[in-house]
């Protein structure tokens, strides 16, 4: 029994060092790094409106999906961080400390859910938790305010509830519970839970038949739970997304199909309306988009090609999971009848970020973690017993223990050393650096201006603006000036108050508003200009350039 105990023991305090170093990956200078952006900013100003308005900014009373710019954002991690706000005010960490911590949570989800599928199977289990914990993928998206991490956490404990429902039912009521959260925090969550939902289902039909009265009864309080989003989806919710960024937003398979039947004498003949249609061109995309968050390049190398997802000369996954992933796939294959779940969730997790014109997507693909992670600790678990049990020479093996070692040191250093020192140096543009100090400029001296015109260059500047200086929501609804939606269904606020965004022509706007400042790039105003004050980009290069005009 006490070796037992001391087994025990130092398992829990493994997995609570590792949880440790989650947490101060997730919260060490959380609140400056990156600079908030425009989508954070929204949450958190939300929050604040609904806290003092009981309306989010756009007057609309406690919605389930956030107008905001246009994209409808699903609306429970506003909620979330509303009594964040509330205690800690509007702040960067009021948005970010509930997804860093529920970043923290999988990685203890992580080791629960390896430990559901294989009970015997410890060293693994440990592995993923510590996988997960220094993974640059899950790091970068629980540093700020990505709802995308907390629909991921409800994905994964959900699976974890869902396959220990096999055994006792009870857990099946967790499972609903938690997958219907996820379809309120995320849109790719929509897509992935009713396939894998239903995937682990026909995997494991027999167990479910057993209890086929707690399974109807799960599956009418999740219908009742998500009734509330579904009648929701049938208004603006559920058309701007797919009209914002949807696949069929892409207008290049049509023009293939046109040109591939151009080739034809004629046109709208049988054979050339069969091969070259929409259905087999956009499929093609559709796999083109799957297929492609699979690449090397993307995972291991260069990651996203959005800056704002990803860090300098890194991937979303370690040098080290090259090697690691292929001989867990191998062993989970072989060994299906466990790991099923994970290998299906591998091949589904890319299928809504396939579904945009964007691709590959760190963001939207971000459930993917999850499965790689458990399958490149499967390989390490394997390589491990491998070396214990076939390298008979004790130096030599713990040389090659050492090689190891020192290899994933040296990754997660170098991801470590890219992300304080060069990220936001080398990717001044990803996040709304240097907006910060510009507001509290404009705060100290805008008296005795009767407008300000500050440029659109970087992404939706008004939301920062009302979130640095916690403008008051009330005067805010009724003051505010909408912009026409975009090609895409996006519109953005244009004014408030005495602040006008929008691109600066400086010839046009000096004689047309005097008594102004002029607040532009370092394209927009010209070297003659009566510049009174530059803020500068963490690289040094000038964020902008503020004019008294």
């Amino acid at each position: 029994m006490k070796k037992k105990y001391n087994v025990y023991s130092i398992k829990h305090i493994a997995l609570f060092g590792i949880f440790l170093l989650a947490v101060f990956l997730r919260f060490y200078k959380l609140n400056t790094l990156p600079a908030l952006n425009a989508d954070e900013a929204a949450i958190g100003y939300n929050a604040y409106s609904l806290l003092q308005t009981g309306k989010d900014e756009h007057a609309n009373a406690w919605p389930i999906h956030f107008v905001s710019f246009g994209d409808y954002k699903p609306g429970l991690y506003f909620y979330v961080v509303m009594p964040f706000v509330k205690f800690l005010g509007l702040n960067e960490l009021s948005v970010r400390i509930p997804s860093a911590f529920i970043g923290a949570l999988c990685v203890v989800a992580i080791y629960f859910l390896v430990k559901q599928i294989d009970d015997k199977n410890e060293k693994a289990a440990l592995i993923s938790s510590f996988f997960l914990a220094i993974s640059p993928w899950h790091i970068h998206f629980s540093r700020g305010g990505w709802e995308v991490n907390v629909a991921t956490f409800f994905i994964l404990t959900g699976l974890f509830f869902l396959l220990r429902g096999i055994k006792n039912s009870k857990y099946l009521i967790l499972a609903s519970i938690l997958f219907v959260l996820s379809l309120y925090t995320y849109h790719a969550a929509r897509i992935i839970v009713p396939i894998l939902v239903l995937g682990v289902g026909v995997f494991y039909i027999r167990d479910f038949i057993k209890k086929i009265k707690f399974v109807l009864i799960c599956l009418i309080v999740g219908v009742i739970l998500v009734l509330p989003l579904g009648i929701d989806l049938l208004g603006p919710a559920g058309m701007s997304r797919a009209a914002g960024v949807g696949l069929f937003v892409d207008t290049g398979p049509i023009n293939r199909i046109n040109e591939q039947r151009g080739e034809y004498k004629n046109i709208s003949g049988i054979v050339p309306r069969l091969l070259h249609n929409k259905v087999v061109n956009y499929g093609l995309a559709f796999l083109s988009n799957w297929a492609s968050h699979y690449h090397g390049e993307f995972l291991f190398v260069s990651g996203d090609a959005i800056q704002r997802n990803k860090v300098p000369e890194t991937g979303l996954l370690y040098l080290f999971d090259i090697l690691l992933i292929p001989i867990g796939l191998i062993y989970a294959i072989k060994n299906n009848k466990k790991w099923l779940p994970v290998l299906y969730w591998l091949i589904i997790s890319p299928i809504p970020a396939a579904l945009t014109f964007q691709s590959p997507h760190a963001l939207r693909s971000q459930n993917m973690v999850i499965p790689l992670i458990i399958l490149s600790a499967l390989g390490l678990a394997k390589m491990i017993d491998f070396i214990k049990n076939r390298v008979g020479i004790y130096n030599i093996r713990y040389t090659i223990y050492v090689i190891l070692f020192v290899f994933v040191g040296w990754n997660f250093a170098r991801y470590i050393h890219m992300y304080y020192v060069h990220m936001a140096k080398e990717y001044s543009f990803s996040s709304q650096y240097s907006v910060k100090e510009l507001t509290g400029y404009i705060s100290q001296n805008q008296d005795g201006y009767e407008k300000i015109l500050i440029t659109d260059r970087y992404d939706q500047p008004y939301i920062l603006f009302l979130f640095y200086m916690k403008y008051l929501p009330a005067k805010f609804q009724e003051e505010q000036v909408l912009t026409p939606r975009d090609q895409f269904g996006f519109s953005t606020v244009s004014n408030f108050h005495k602040y006008e965004f929008r691109s600066i022509n400086f010839d046009k706007d000096r004689p047309t508003y005097p008594d102004s400042l002029i607040i532009g790039t370092d394209e927009e105003i010209p070297k003659a200009a009566n510049v009174i004050k530059t803020i500068n980009f963490p690289n040094g290069s000038p964020a902008f350039k503020i004019v008294a005009n």
